[in-house]
């Protein structure tokens, strides 16, 4: 379709309305407001904007979440005075190991894990209040507008082209139909979270990701709930491990107290497994079940549900930070500490160090990657690098099972992160996926157990409670490459795990010509996770953006 598009020009566009692009965008705009209070400098204008593909900002932001707030008082010193929605400080703590029919709790909470200083809050609320400081600062936020294109003058990154509206499922426009816009820009800054569509396209062109280790993720699948008050006191922290996963498995649980009445209660896997059925939703469930947690959510409500992929290959899985017009921050970059459990302030300096980087730019009218390697640079200098450093091995020994991981796990704490060996290699975790013989497992359709309807829930009654909405007529926004092998090869060797491995039933083979059956993808419950990007052994299912505004409701998540 040939399509003429407006262009807007902005000085500065981040992809992705999460905390390393409000972030970024804050500190930059204080840092050029700075600058022109200053007499000895000539004043510069700089126009910066946000585009962000949910409807508004936080609806498609979803962590656990407890927040170590040390970029935060770098960024706003004053936030308590500024009412940041922080829901309550850690208070309590505990580290429990689960059977299928008891808890032990461990004595002792090993360092990582302990979280007092640090604040239990939702992160869709946290980044609603912090994009009102980002455009109280003079910056624009585009809800709606998700990118689906960088622009490109030869490698050199010059803009992002922003979704249609109003395409049917044919890819013709209807009535409605609005063409996207070309946003041409100096630099383009990336944090679309994790396996960004841009990011991967732009990582894999430019090999920025040359000479690192493949990034490698967990799923994180959570619920949000109402309970009667007095089950746990605000600002609890419970980590789990164990049960219901067995040791090959990577993974653990959390529950997070937000108040008197309010609890969130995740179960996060390593997409390394080897079961092709494995299922992060039914295994949730199971964890819900156990004789230790079930209590805490018994006469309860559940009110929200969501999942999201993690990028948690670590230190020597970050690609290369920059390109001419490009900087990576956040989650899309892949900084998150697997150790802590934590990557939001991570993702805030990322940001904030880019912004650094930007301003320096400005000043020399040069966003060439030459330029911008300072970004790099700031990074290698920061408290980032530091915490990422000492744990570059941590998720890379549990490849090795879970005792294997916490035995090197322990030997990194007194070696500075190296433990057994100073770069441990690894694999993309899709590779490492079992075919049915292998796991002695037949083809046939794998019953599931029954939910009651309480604390346990279907699949379809959860997505229910995401929120999730998109417009039924427009192209599907989950790409398979070749529907063929979905039918024959992955149908024969892995049993179509992506009907199990997805946690909203977007995937279902149904019935086709004769005996063979056919993908039918019902893109509509996608809730934005990413697994089926991240976890098909084949690697043919491609995520892009759909409609903007389309996707989950995770104000409170």
């Amino acid at each position: 379709m040939d399509v003429k598009r407006d262009t807007l020009d902005i000085d500065v566009l981040f992809v992705g309305a999460g905390p390393a692009s409000l972030s970024g965008a804050l500190h930059l705009a204080n840092l050029i407001s700075d600058h022109n209070k200053r007499a000895d400098q000539p004043p510069i204008e700089v126009s910066i904007a946000i585009i962000e593909k949910g409807k508004e900002v936080g609806a498609h932001t979803l962590s656990g979440a407890v927040l170590d707030p040390i970029a935060l008082k770098e960024l706003i010193p004053d936030y308590e005075q500024r009412q940041a929605p922080l829901s309550a400080p850690v208070t309590n703590e505990y580290l429990w190991f689960l059977t299928e029919s008891r808890k032990i709790s461990a004595p002792i909470i090993p360092k990582p894990l302990q979280n007092h200083g640090n604040y239990v809050i939702s992160l869709g609320q946290f980044v609603k209040w912090l994009a009102s400081q980002v455009e109280a600062a003079g910056v624009d936020i585009f809800p709606e507008f998700p990118g689906v294109k960088l622009l490109y003058e030869g490698d050199r990154v010059v803009g992002v082209q922003t979704g249609d509206k109003g395409v049917d499922k044919h890819g013709r426009p209807k009535p409605n139909y609005e063409p996207g816009v070309e946003i041409r820009t100096k630099v383009v800054v990336l944090g679309e979270g994790v396996r960004g569509s841009l990011t991967k396209e732009v990582v894999s062109r430019l090999g920025l990701d040359r000479g690192k280790n493949p990034q490698v993720y967990s799923v994180g699948v959570k619920e949000l709930w109402e309970v009667p008050a007095g089950r746990l006191a605000p600002g609890t922290v419970i980590h789990t491990m164990g049960y219901p996963l067995d040791s090959k498995t990577f993974g653990g649980s959390f529950i997070y107290s937000l108040s008197e009445t309010v609890l969130s209660i995740g179960l996060v896997i390593g997409l390394s497994y080897e079961d092709p059925r494995m299922d992060p939703h039914l295994q949730l469930q199971r964890l819900k079940a156990h004789p230790a947690i079930r209590p805490l959510l018994e006469g309860g409500q559940l009110i929200r549900y969501g999942a999201k992929a993690l990028p948690e290959g670590g230190y020597f899985s970050i690609p290369k930070l920059y390109a001419d017009g490009l900087l990576i921050v956040g989650d899309s970059a892949g900084f998150l500490n697997s150790q802590r459990l934590k990557g939001i302030h991570l993702a805030m300096k990322s940001g904030m160090l880019a912004a650094e980087a930007i301003y320096e730019a400005i000043k020399q009218d040069d966003f060439s990657s030459n330029q911008l390697a300072r970004y790099e640079h700031l990074v290698a200098q920061s408290w980032v690098e530091k915490e990422l450093y000492k744990v570059r091995n941590f998720h890379q020994s549990f490849h090795h099972g879970l005792w294997f991981g916490l035995l090197n796990g322990a030997l990194q704490m007194v070696t500075g992160g190296r433990g057994l060996i100073e770069r441990m290699a690894v694999e993309p975790g899709h590779k490492r996926m079992k075919t049915l013989v292998a796991t002695q497992q037949d083809r046939g359709v794998v019953t599931r157990s029954q939910f009651d309807g309480k604390v346990t829930f279907d699949k379809l009654t959860d997505v229910y409670y995401s929120r999730t909405s998109h417009i039924e007529d427009q192209p599907v926004h989950l790409l398979v490459a070749d529907y063929e092998i979905c039918s024959t090869q992955c149908a024969e060797q892995y049993g179509n795990p992506c009907q199990y491995f997805c946690p909203a039933s977007v995937y279902e083979m149904v019935d086709g010509e004769g005996a063979k059956r056919r993908l039918q993808i019902n893109a509509s419950n996608c809730v934005h996770c990413k697994t089926c990007d991240i976890m098909d052994p084949f690697g043919i299912i491609t995520w892009v953006p759909p409609e903007g505004g389309g996707g989950p409701d995770w104000q409170n998540m």
